[in-house]
């Protein structure tokens, strides 16, 4: 098994003027960077500029094109996401869809926020869609009901111990996942 670090990619899913996914996917991000065994890259979907229109013909938008690298070469995701609507956000899935073999036999991991029910209803949703990308959904995510008030005017969990271990289950679940699917395609390309 290759013990190199893992490029791991946390995207920030709502593009929506006063959203809270930045202070979320920061929070992960220096969660996911304590650690020696993932390198982090933040993308937000808010600058990707990713068209609202998908073409079926001729080559990708050059927005597509600029972030597809980005994509293809991360190891594992982190989707941050809220609840809208008891689903997630029209702009994750448009980014979703751009992408194919990006996401192809690689683990994506869910950190939701929302209001009574923390995003699940969203993470519920998004579970049906990656395994029809040949992606692997980790079991465990971090949910924060009613986030406004679980963060600090700082951006930091107020109760920052068990929002620690909630991250850090799912990320060693993330780091396991990544480095067996890392080591799989390393050794042959995936069939699907």
């Amino acid at each position: 098994m290759s013990e190199a670090r893992l490029r791991v990619a946390v995207i920030i899913g709502s593009t929506r003027t006063g959203r809270f996914g930045p202070t979320a996917a920061n929070w992960i991000a220096d969660e996911a960077a304590m650690r020696g065994d993932l390198d982090v890259d933040v993308i937000d979907l808010a600058t990707a500029w990713l068209p609202d229109v998908l073409g079926a013909e001729g080559p990708a938008p050059q927005a597509v094109r600029d972030l597809s690298p980005w994509l293809a070469s991360s190891d594992a995701f982190v989707i941050v996401t809220p609840e809208y609507n008891h689903s997630f956000p029209a702009s994750l899935k448009n980014a979703i869809d751009w992408y194919t073999d990006e996401w192809k036999a690689k683990p994506v991991a869910f950190v939701s926020y929302g209001g009574i029910a923390g995003g699940l209803r969203a993470v519920a949703h998004l579970r049906g869609i990656f395994p029809t990308l040949h992606a692997v959904t980790v079991r465990d995510s971090v949910a924060f009901t009613r986030h406004r008030e679980r963060f600090d005017d700082d951006g930091r969990p107020k109760d920052p111990a068990g929002c620690s271990a909630a991250a850090k289950s799912m990320l060693d679940q993330l780091s396991w996942w990544g480095h067996i699917l890392r080591d799989a395609r390393e050794r042959q390309a995936y069939p699907g």
